[in-house]
């Protein structure tokens, strides 16, 4: 109140303001604003029209992307190459899985058929190693 009379008001003034917010806070019934089962609005928002503004955003994206998206992206290529890379970047999956081990999805008896077909492979530089050194793939001693 001291802030009040500071700047001059009247304590009618000062009473008329505190009447006033009293019957604003009332008004606005601070916490559940409408009654159990009823809201502010019973017909409802209308059906589409929350969406109506992203599908004529998308339609007139799609419009320009179709007028000259191709052109824009050269350019944006050969004039910004890291804002290029930053949009790729930033389409790319989060978590992306990248399996390389081709054999995570075949079955026992391909997994066996692959080990056979690589053993008839190496069978020769095996047999080649024997002869110039031991099986184990150790070097032939020399004489000195």
């Amino acid at each position: 109140m001291t802030m009040a009379r500071e700047k001059g008001l009247s304590a009618k003034q000062i009473k008329d303001a505190a009447d006033r917010a009293e019957t604003t806070a009332q008004k606005q019934q601070v916490g559940i604003p409408f009654e159990k089962g009823k809201s502010g609005n019973p017909a409802g928002r209308p059906k589409g029209s929350r969406n109506k503004l992203g599908e004529q955003f998308l339609d007139d994206l799609l419009a320009s992307w179709e007028a000259s998206g191709a052109e824009v992206i050269q350019r944006v290529i050969e004039q910004k190459p890291d804002q290029y890379l930053k949009v790729v970047a930033s389409l790319m999956p989060k978590d992306l899985n990248v399996n390389i081990n081709q054999m995570d999805g075949m079955t026992d008896e391909q997994l066996i058929a692959s080990l056979r077909s690589l053993d008839a492979v190496i069978q020769p530089f095996l047999a080649a190693q024997a002869e110039n050194g031991d099986s184990e793939g150790n070097p032939a001693q020399t004489a000195h």
